[in-house]
């Protein structure tokens, strides 16, 4: 049986003071006063060793692969998760967070998770070294670029942005949306298609990593959206970018490391999504039974009416089967092993279903008083929407499962 070791829940409690002393008193800021989440996350990053932990990961890995590539025979050894690591010990500032600003962790995630892992696991050495190391550590923002306005769930099918070569160049063109750190991104994956005058179903994928500044790049100021609201999320717009080869990920214009690369950027978002809600859910179900425990009605506390305990139980009956699911994560990143992107569809979709019922289900427990936004499970409602729509839509999920079900994929 997994469950959370002493070592994990001092962590926990370690993290759960400092998102209580800097996030909660400055949560209505964060939420509704255009302040960016990032001084906040490097921070916690450096309270917490995290910068310097990731860093010195950083250097180690890059040390066994130019020895590797000189000819060296270097043992196998990665830190945090993987064999001897669970990953527990990232998963749990994601649980914390989540508990009072799930947009924090989406801000943190897309820049150290998305976009430094597309550049780690394609990018040259140089590239590594060059954008990979200060967006792991936070010293710098990442934005991973890859939906446009009009291609929703068809991403790659209905892509329009191109890279178009000139001499030892590209030139690149087209637009992108949604783009969580869009706004303020110092370092941008992007992903296009390359035009060389065929039809574009036809066109490579390619990838390019692009700084803050360049010429003809342009970034939007904040979208105002539902929920999310301290995650920043932006427009990209390029109009005759130049970006030389040494800005094309892996240097390569092999179309399947673009499309691969993209797929398990994807399989990591998604399953990432199961610590995101079961903070989510453990916050709404401690509201929750403090209220009905509190709320009097009727000459009694409305904890003792039926219906409400059965809200109740059925918030812990998701709570622990999606932390289930995060243990599932921590024991295969125990044995050095990865979801597949059919069991990280059938993650999130579990997860992020769950999470927007318990959320609901908050409000409806705390009535007129849920819908104010006085009251923390209205934020988590809106928060908890996304869940179900970023990182591919729930249908998208299921085709995913379905599909290899069916011996499809």
């Amino acid at each position: 049986m997994y469950e959370w070791s002493d070592e994990h829940l001092m962590v926990r409690d370690a993290i759960r003071q400092f998102v209580e002393k800097e996030v909660k008193p400055n949560l209505e800021e964060l939420e509704h006063g255009d302040t960016p989440p990032y001084d906040v996350l490097r921070k916690l990053y450096r309270t917490f060793g995290l910068d310097a932990m990731a860093a010195a990961q950083f250097d180690a890995r890059i040390q066994r692969e130019k020895a590797q590539a000189a000819g060296e025979e270097v043992p196998e050894r990665e830190g945090g998760a993987g064999p001897g690591g669970d990953g527990g010990m990232m998963m749990i500032p994601i649980i914390e967070l989540c508990r009072y600003c799930p947009g924090m962790v989406t801000a943190m995630g897309v820049s150290v998770g998305l976009t430094a892992s597309a550049i780690m696991s394609k990018g040259t050495i140089a590239q590594k070294e060059r954008w990979a190391r200060d967006l792991l550590t936070l010293d710098k923002i990442g934005a991973w670029a890859i939906t446009e306005p009009d291609s929703g769930s068809d991403a790659f099918g209905s892509m329009r942005s191109t890279a178009r070569r000139d001499g030892d160049e590209y030139v690149l063109n087209g637009s992108k949306t949604f783009i969580t750190n869009g706004p303020h991104a110092d370092t941008i994956v992007f992903i296009c298609k390359l035009d060389e005058g065929n039809d574009p179903k036809d066109r490579k994928v390619l990838t390019f990593v692009l700084d803050r500044g360049m010429p003809g790049l342009e970034q939007s100021p904040p979208l105002r959206k539902m929920g999310l609201h301290s995650s920043p999320t932006g427009q990209l717009f390029l109009d005759d970018v130049r970006a030389g080869r040494d800005r094309l990920l892996g240097e390569t214009e092999d179309a399947g490391s673009s499309r691969e690369g993209a797929k398990a950027t994807f399989s990591m978002e998604r399953t990432g999504v199961a610590a995101m809600a079961l903070g989510i859910v453990e916050q709404c179900l401690e509201l929750s039974v403090d209220y009905a425990r509190e709320r009097v009605q009727f000459g009694r506390p409305i904890g003792e009416f039926q219906l409400i305990q059965l809200k109740l139980a059925k918030m812990e009956v998701a709570r622990l089967n999606i932390q289930n699911l995060v243990f599932r994560q921590m024991a295969m990143a125990r044995d050095g092993k990865s979801m597949s992107l059919a069991e990280a569809s059938a993650c999130k979709l579990y997860s992020a279903q769950a999470a927007m019922e318990v959320a609901l289900e908050a409000v409806q427990l705390f009535g007129g008083n849920g819908y104010m936004a006085e009251y923390q499970v209205e934020q988590l409602a809106r928060d908890a929407k996304v869940l179900q729509i970023y990182a591919g839509t729930d249908e998208i999920q299921v085709t995913h499962i379905a599909r290899n079900l069916l011996g499809w994929d």
